[in-house]
Parts: structure tokens; sequence; C-alpha cells
């Protein structure tokens, strides 16, 4: 159980770091309440066990490939800049009442899916750590309990994700409109700051 625990704070650890989906979830908590922040992080980790999956059938090399780091820096790019504009578009319309909850879930989900699978750091970063972990796991433990700790990770991002969503939707009934304007303005010039960054790594691709 100790073990599973460790894994367990490994995912919380890897969640943590802020990142476009923190910044987007924090968005959506205060424009739209918990629900649509909670279901925006589900997308972000359905997105973070598909890369946990292609590195456990060993699809790495596969990455490494410069078309694909090119279209997935280009695809990370708008993906980014768009939620950002968007964000910043509907900052000043905060309103505190049901219809403003009424967002679709299918929306939420998908930004954070697309948000995540799209974003070539997350690729990269589960490359690294999720791969060296199973590589250290592997050497120590059998395919089972393999599985087994790696749900322990999920679990983690889970644990984050609805911490994330809680946190934002909190913010919605403790602080002033005002507040919550600044902070989604903030949120989103952060997307597209992160957005243009994704853009600046696939035009060293395409002229370097």
């Amino acid at each position: 159980m100790g073990v599973f625990i460790s894994y367990v704070l490994l995912g919380l650890s890897l969640a943590a770091p802020i990142g476009p989906v923190n910044a987007a979830q924090m968005d959506k908590g205060i424009k739209h309440g918990f629900l649509n922040a909670w279901v925006l992080g589900l997308g972000s980790v359905i997105a973070d066990i598909i890369y946990m999956l292609l590195v456990f059938l060993g699809f790495s090399q596969f990455i490494e490939i410069q078309v694909i780091k090119l279209f997935l820096w280009l695809f990370g790019f708008f993906v980014l800049v768009y939620t950002g504009v968007e964000g910043i578009l509907s900052a000043g319309k905060i309103v505190f009442n049901h219809a403003a909850r009424e967002e679709s879930l299918q929306k939420s989900f998908f930004t954070g899916f697309f948000m995540s699978i799209s974003n070539p750091l997350t690729i990269l970063f589960w490359l690294g750590i999720y791969g060296s972990v199973l590589a250290k796991t592997a050497a120590m433990y059998d395919h089972s309990e393999l599985l087994y700790y790696s749900s322990a990770i999920i679990l983690g991002l889970v644990i984050w994700d609805i911490s994330m969503a809680a946190v934002a939707s909190s913010f919605r009934k403790l602080l002033t409109t005002k507040v919550l304007t600044f902070i989604t303005m903030l949120s989103s010039l952060s997307l597209i700051a992160f957005g243009f960054y994704f853009g600046f790594e696939a035009y060293k691709i395409l002229f370097y």
C-alpha cells in the first residue's frame, strides 16, 4: 500500500506544474463552475492516459519523427491561441447565474482533451517521466503490478483534476467580478503565450 500511495503522489506531482490545462481549468471553473472545470480536466486526463498507453506499447520512437513533431507543435499552437483568444473575448461577460453554467460539458471535455493531446511538451513529458518510471518499475515488478502502479499514477491525476476544479469554482463564489475578470484575462494570456511558444518551436523545425 505504501508503494501504491507513492505512485499516487507521483501522479499528483506530474499534474501539478502550472501549464495550459491548469490555466484553462481555472478559467472554466470561474466562468461555469465545478462540473465544467472537472470535465475539462477529465479530458486532459484521458489524453494523458493515451500517452501513457503509447509509452507502455513502445510508440516513443514514432514521436521523434520531425514531420510528426512539426504537426504537433502547429496543432498545439492553434488550439492554445484559439482557446486564449476566446477566453479574452468572453472575459468581461462573467455573470453569476445559472445560465452561465449551461456551457456544454462536451465542449469542456474536448477543450481539455485537445489541449493536452496537442501539447508536445505533454508528449515529451510523458515520454521522459513515465518512460523512465516504467523502465524502473518493469525491472522490479511483473506485468500485472506494472498496470497496478500505473493506475495509481492515473488516480493521482484524477485527484488533482478534482482539486483544481474545486478551487476554481470556489474562487467564483469568493471573488468579485472585476478580480475574476482579471484572473480570466491572465489565464487566457498565459494560454496564448504557451501557444506562441509552440508556434516558435514549429518555426524552428521549418527554418533551422
